[in-house]
């Protein structure tokens, strides 16, 4: 009996109904307007109008047999799926449009059907792109979620060490967080340069770049040769090619696994919120329990002194009661710090009369001090005022 194949088959998404609306974003996309996201944005801008009234809300349907679609006024009409593979050379920017008139790497195929690229390199990158009309194809290469593998050649200034290496596969952050590369190897080795593979599975904006400056080397060239299963192989620079039946299937093969995967990753559940701190029992804080008044103990032992309080209360000298089932009474008078005054005690006296009482002590001290004493065994003499002394005298 022949034996049965132990790999698994990848289930493929059902395809949708023929009569059923679809929505709104899908459409765009399959005509050739961009990715799900970039359609999306082309719907919240109220750029896209179905039976002549203007949609803006997301989640929309349409049935693309009997509604009429128009997009910035350019009616939506039904496109061959077509697939490009560009070797986009420097100084062409990834873009539809550009206010500047710079190069456009939808420039370098035939416009014969409307076509966006999958994913981004930055200007001063060069290397394999994909051109497409196929937006949901599109959505699954280039979404952050689903993590497809992009493999670059880098040469960097400098010779790289081991410590940088591990920096890179270990992580790090940048301003968009935390980012780390899948892998990477040292190709060639030079005294002034190095030739290195770096793969990623999440591209941020110039992410090789930024990471390889951290580490103080900055990329001389940087050229993508993989994406997915798709290879550039040995195109020339600024051209391009049509892929072939088998290289598409592979690249729906390898987006359909990756969706399968990243939906069956579980979510991160959200963590519980903080409650009440709870007080440590005798022998959880290794020590006596905190009491309410952590100022006296049960043994009838004074309290440590700690820093003078501050406050009416210090001023006054009035001991603040902190018992929280504590009411003071109602009797008229001025209650400080929880503690109604005796009768016996009057209230504590204004600043201004503290003074004047402080400053008619001090007068009547000065008033009745006494004259030092003289010295034993020396003798006083008192001194007769000028004037009888020069009378004696005459």
């Amino acid at each position: 009996m022949p034996r049965r194949s132990s790999k698994k088959k990848i289930a493929s998404k059902p395809p949708a109904e023929p009569n059923k609306p679809i929505r709104l974003q899908r459409l765009l996309a399959t005509a050739g307007f961009g990715s799900r996201r970039q359609c999306e944005e082309l719907i919240s801008e109220g750029r896209v109008e179905v039976n002549g009234s203007i949609v803006d809300k997301l989640g929309t349907t349409a049935d693309p047999k009997t509604a009429k679609i128009y997009v910035d006024g350019t009616p939506l009409k039904p496109q061959r799926l077509v697939y490009y593979a560009v070797n986009k050379p420097t100084g062409v920017v990834t873009t539809n449009s550009d206010p500047e008139g710079r190069p456009r790497v939808i420039d370098l195929v035939p416009p014969t059907e409307r076509v966006f690229p999958v994913g981004r390199l930055d200007r001063s990158s060069e290397g394999l792109i994909l051109l497409t009309n196929d937006g949901d194809l599109g959505q699954q290469l280039a979404h952050p979620k689903y993590q497809i593998r992009k493999v670059y050649r880098v040469t960097v200034a400098g010779k790289i060490t081991a410590e940088a290496m591990r920096s890179m596969e270990k992580g790090m952050y940048i301003a968009e967080g935390y980012v780390k590369v899948e892998g990477a190897k040292i190709l060639k080795s030079r005294p002034r340069a190095t030739e290195l593979e770096i793969t990623l599975r999440e591209g941020k904006n110039r992410e090789i770049r930024r990471v390889l400056a951290r580490l103080g080397h900055k990329v001389q060239q940087l050229r993508r040769i993989a994406i997915g299963p798709l290879r550039l192989g040995e195109m020339p620079i600024g051209s391009y090619r049509v892929l072939t039946h088998q290289e598409i299937k592979k690249l729906h093969d390898a987006a359909e696994q990756s969706r399968q995967t990243a939906d069956a990753k579980p979510t991160k559940a959200a963590r519980p919120k903080r409650g009440p701190k709870k007080s440590l029992s005798r022998s959880q804080s290794g020590g006596r329990p905190k009491t309410k008044d952590s100022r006296s103990t049960s043994r009838g032992k004074p309290a440590a002194k700690g820093p003078a309080a501050k406050g009416p209360a210090a001023k006054s000298k009035v001991r603040i009661n902190r018992s929280p089932d504590y009411e003071p009474k109602s009797t008229g008078g001025v209650v400080i710090g929880g503690e109604e005054p005796s009768a016996k005690t009057s209230p504590p006296a204004k600043s201004s009369e503290r003074k004047r009482a402080t400053k008619k002590r001090a007068t009547m001290k000065r008033a009745t001090k006494k004259p030092p004493t003289a010295k034993a065994g020396k003798a006083t003499r008192s001194k007769a005022p000028r004037s009888t002394k020069k009378k004696r005298g005459r």
